[in-house]
């Protein structure tokens, strides 16, 4: 096996899973605090209306909450939920969409096509099984993802690669598949039949696999199948208004 950079020490700011100097939010729904990658923050844009802040940047105070669509819709359900805001944001003049949740979990889908895109413009994402099972091979694979429709026999093959690579390695070499259908993954990254998927650099696989935890997270109940129709929907539709 070649020898690559994963194989000398990461620096601090791209070592993944490293907590040093992570910063902590408070969730206002469970009164936990966790790492600010593992939760969304939540803001009054300008017509006052309740929304997930992506950039973390809006003006006005915040309020953080656990990507868990199963606590969402608890806290919600026991009308706990503007109170909860209405604390963080001490204000109690704002709108509180009836869909927030679904609102969220839409936009989750579509962050992380658009996370995808630009690591494969970037060059830290490769597109396509036998690009992968190479990268595998020479130890340049940080992260394996599939398409929620790919075939079994292709991505369990790719998974015990992957597998083989990180015990050789001593790591773990995460392989998931993602709530999007191989349609979807086409449209958003303007390629035919996108099924296999590699990350072959440490930071570009951590911001992936944290958006994808969070998707997950909002998506409850579901099935990958069933989640896959919703976000397979989102970024069609989004390649049709542009």
């Amino acid at each position: 096996m070649e020898t690559n950079d994963r194989l000398t020490p990461a620096s601090p700011d791209n070592r993944q899973g490293s907590a040093e100097g992570e910063t902590e939010r408070r969730c206002i729904l469970s009164g936990e605090s966790a790492p600010r990658t593992g939760l969304i923050r939540l803001a009054l844009g300008p017509d006052g209306q309740v929304a997930a802040d992506w950039s973390e940047r809006l003006p006005g105070r915040g309020a953080w909450i656990t990507a868990d669509r199963a606590l969402f819709d608890s806290v919600a359900a026991k009308g706990r939920l503007r109170g909860a805001l209405a604390r963080a944001f001490k204000a109690n003049n704002f709108t509180l969409p009836d869909d927030l949740a679904d609102r969220i979990a839409t936009s989750l889908a579509q962050r992380l096509l658009n996370r995808l895109g630009l690591e494969k413009r970037s060059g830290t994402l490769l597109l396509g099984g036998d690009r992968v099972r190479e990268a595998l091979a020479k130890g340049k694979v940080f992260a394996v993802l599939h398409a929620a429709d790919a075939r079994p026999d292709g991505s369990d093959r790719i998974d015990g690669m992957a597998r083989a690579v990180g015990t050789s390695l001593g790591e773990d070499i995460p392989h998931r598949r993602v709530p999007m259908a191989r349609d979807a993954l086409s449209a958003a990254l303007g390629r035919e039949n996108v099924v296999h998927m590699a990350l072959v650099d440490e930071g570009a696989a951590t911001r992936v696999l944290a958006d994808l935890d969070r998707l997950a997270g909002f998506h409850g109940d579901k099935s990958v199948e069933e989640a896959a129709v919703g976000a397979t929907e989102v970024a069609l539709d989004a390649r049709e208004r542009h």
